[in-house]
């Protein structure tokens, strides 16, 4: 059976709902450097490690993030989603434990 071609018109719009965000983690969320530069592989386990990735779709009911913005979010709080061939985590709202972005005011001291 041949292998059918993909054309603009077989992609569906996605819209996210109520509390709901799509985000894309990094490429290079496998295997990470520690400060001193000791490579630490992708299948050590790091007990309660949160990620950070970056909104791509959000739901109409979410309020502290923006498309672009990244979020840090516990890997056990997630479901996994394939979009076009790529890989997403959806997320409630109410998992994210904090969002980075340039238009949010510094008061902790602290930047990425």
């Amino acid at each position: 059976m041949p292998k059918k071609t993909e054309t603009p018109e077989d992609k569906i719009p996605i819209k996210m709902l109520n509390d709901r965000l799509l985000v894309k983690t990094p490429q290079s969320e496998g295997e990470r450097r520690s400060s001193g530069g000791i490579l630490i592989p992708a299948t050590a386990q790091i007990s309660k490690r949160l990620v950070w990735a970056e909104v791509v779709a959000l739901g109409q009911n979410v309020r502290a993030a923006e498309i672009g913005d990244r979020v840090l979010f516990s890997p056990e709080d997630r479901y996994e989603v394939e979009v076009q061939g790529q890989d997403f985590i959806m997320l409630r709202e109410r998992d994210i434990h904090a969002v980075a972005a340039e238009r949010i005011e510094t008061g902790t001291g602290l930047y990425l």
